[in-house]
């Protein structure tokens, strides 16, 4: 029984020398605990060595692929020739059914082997006669040549560096909140006025960073940060401001926390702008259609852009929607119509009712983009600036309850003639409204005796003479 050893030096086959052992694996580590004691088990018959990291990268690549290498089929070649027709023990079982298939060789790869393989392993220097620290430098080598192989590093199409910005992207927000509001919150002790007047956060650290004490407004210059009555508003409040004071600590405290701020969001500005342009180099027809941030939270929802690929027009909408949809389902209510892209521009300009509508239009759309993206070889927002423009046209008669021919050229709008009923408009009839049977009255009140009594007379009276 032959085994078929693959290392990182090149393939070795060895002979067990005692079948046995095979069938009692769970005392086979005691067999391998010395040089020696393993060379009693197994005898090595022929060993094919690499050349190079570029033969043993090719080599390995082909066994994980489950095909027959050079190397391998020039080791295996020198076996036939010699008559050998015995079993041969291999790690890979789709290995294994390539050399039936090639040398007609009866291969054999279950647990058991596996368990020979492992314990071959701990002694290979001694089997194989290699130095220890040359078998672990081509084990090092070639470890770093295949993970260089299966990442096939691109720069241009690395989705990771946008997983990672647009959460950090959503951390730095936060950030921005939470800091602005401890800030108004402090200064407001001194000039409360300020953060009615100036809404924006940006300015507003400026501002603070810029006067000081309120009482400093009146003669310093903000027309670099504000407009001119917007800063006309903040001197009169500052004259006239119900604020305490505050000491020359507490204001540069302030004022380091306001320095924070305006960092953070000029860092904010830089990372966003970085965001933009990965995703036009990764997906430049997603972004067209989506946006960038709306793009960059369906790639980091999905783990990847490929990952995202995969994705369904169906899933892609209501991505980000997922405590909503199994809340539903538990519930047997209605499923959410839109995840995260919700946010949208092309959503946002739509109205309330026609929101999922458009949702499902443009999931479908950005299903096709995103797999061009992934998958295509075009750099281009061609596919995207088209699928667009036509989506921006259906809303646009969405909007305006348009509705198009489905047969024909489908330029025309269908026409509809006008309905109308001609009818003739009737009194209702009280008497014939009721169902139950009744006896008719008489003119003279009762029960219709006296219209017989009268009718009796007059006819008694036809018969005199």
């Amino acid at each position: 029984m032959l085994v078929l050893f693959e290392t990182s030096a090149g393939y070795a086959v060895f002979k067990l020398l005692d079948e046995k052992k095979l069938q009692e694996t769970s005392n086979l580590y005691a067999d391998f605990e010395s040089p020696e004691k393993a060379a009693k088990v197994l005898k090595l018959v022929s060993f094919e060595k690499f050349d190079d990291t570029t033969q043993a990268l090719a080599a390995v690549t082909a066994t994980v692929e489950g095909k027959i290498s050079k190397p391998l089929k020039k080791l295996l070649k020198r076996l036939v020739s010699s008559d050998i027709q015995e079993k041969l023990l291999v790690a890979d079982s789709a290995l294994g059914k390539a050399i039936k298939e090639k040398f007609s060789f009866e291969c054999t790869a279950n647990s058991s082997v596996q368990d020979l393989m492992r314990v071959i392993r701990s002694q290979a220097d001694s089997l194989l006669q290699i130095d220890e620290k040359e078998l672990a430098a081509m084990r090092i080598g070639l470890a770093h040549s295949l993970s260089r192989y299966k990442l096939k590093f691109s720069p241009d199409k690395v989705d990771t560096m946008i997983v990672q910005a647009i959460a950090l992207l959503d951390d730095l927000d936060k950030e921005i909140n939470n800091y602005i509001m401890r800030c108004k919150e402090w200064y407001g002790w001194h000039f409360p006025e300020l953060a009615k007047i100036v809404q924006d956060n940006v300015a507003f650290c400026k501002i603070v960073l810029r006067i000081g004490y309120r009482t400093a407004a009146a003669e310093l210059d903000l027309s670099d940060i504000l407009p001119t009555d917007v800063e006309t508003q903040v001197k009169e409040a500052a004259e006239i401001s119900m604020g305490t004071e505050i000491s020359e600590e507490d204001i540069t405290n302030i004022r380091h926390l306001c320095t924070q701020v305006i960092e953070i969001s000029d860092y904010r500005a830089q990372l966003f702008e970085y965001l933009k342009n990965r995703m036009m180099a990764v997906a430049p027809n997603l972004t067209v259609l989506v946006g960038e941030l709306v793009g960059a939270r369906l790639i980091a929802h999905a783990g990847s852009l490929v990952n995202l690929a995969k994705h369904p027009s169906s899933t892609i909408q209501i991505l980000g929607a997922e405590k909503a949809l199994f809340r539903a389902m538990k519930t047997k209510h209605d499923t959410p119509k839109y995840g995260l892209i919700y946010h949208a521009s092309l959503v946002g300009q739509t109205s309330a009712k026609l929101k999922g509508k458009v949702s499902r239009m443009l999931a479908a759309k950005s299903s096709l983009a995103v797999r061009v993206d992934a998958l295509g070889e075009d750099t281009d927002a061609s596919m995207g600036i088209e699928q667009r423009a036509d989506l921006e046209k259906k809303f646009s008669l969405l909007e305006q309850n348009a509705t198009k021919r489905i047969s024909g050229t489908g330029k025309m709008q269908a026409k509809f003639d006008k309905y109308q009923k001609n009818s003739e408009r009737g009194q209702f009839n009280q008497d014939q409204s009721s169902t139950l049977p009744h006896k008719r009255q008489s003119d003279f009140g009762g029960r219709g005796g006296a219209n017989k009594r009268f009718r009796s007379d007059n006819m008694n009276k036809s018969f005199v003479v």
